[in-house]
């Protein structure tokens, strides 16, 4: 979902440090992006904790206040995009079961895809509240093809970052790597699964 069909990478980002900021604590930009990025907040208030002495005690109320806070920036920001609503119409139409594998929580997810009007085309969506191991890890992705009843071979996974890349490789899928959200385009999805299914 973030960096994918959202623009949102930078919302989390925020969030967390609005309220890391409280605390005496944030996260640079420079470690952000090579460390943090496309991670569950627990975990990465966990590695926080590994390599800052950031107290665990701590973990519970940061990521309450952090989600909070994301709510608050999706519901000013977030809005229908034309790209995404016809790239998600136009795969449904020929067929297609779409469904979103998110290492945000259920509610972030939920609440993005209805801000973004984009909740009625999915068949699925699986948060990191669904699965014991998060991306990197492919559970999620496996999750979402055994409820669909698809193969991995069958299966086309659009991810933008390096967590995400690597979970949906290691589930055996087609993945098409995203460099931003303008990226996702109906006739791009289309011309990639006309290639895969070549292959």
């Amino acid at each position: 979902m973030d960096g994918v069909l959202i623009d949102a990478k930078e919302w989390h980002y925020e969030a967390l440090n609005d309220i890391l900021a409280a605390f005496g604590m944030i996260i640079d930009r420079d470690a952000h992006l090579s460390t943090y990025d496309g991670l569950p907040t627990r975990r990465k208030l966990e590695m926080l904790s590994v390599a800052r002495n950031f107290p665990r005690g701590l973990h519970g109320l940061i990521n309450e206040l952090k989600q909070n806070r994301t709510a608050e920036i999706a519901m000013q920001r977030c809005r229908p995009t034309f790209n995404h609503t016809q790239a998600l119409a136009g795969l449904k139409r020929d067929g297609m079961k779409l469904g979103v594998c998110s290492n945000s929580v259920r509610q972030s997810v939920e609440l993005m895809m209805r801000l973004a009007g984009l909740k009625s085309y999915l068949d699925i969506v699986v948060s990191n509240e669904d699965v014991e191991r998060s991306k990197p890890d492919p559970e999620m992705y496996l999750k979402a093809m055994k409820e669909l009843g698809v193969a991995p071979q069958e299966t086309l996974i659009l991810e933008d970052n390096d967590h995400g890349i690597a979970a949906a490789r290691a589930s055996g899928a087609h993945v098409m790597v995203i460099g931003t959200p303008e990226d996702v385009l109906y006739d791009r999805i289309v011309e990639f699964i006309a290639l895969a299914e070549k292959r």
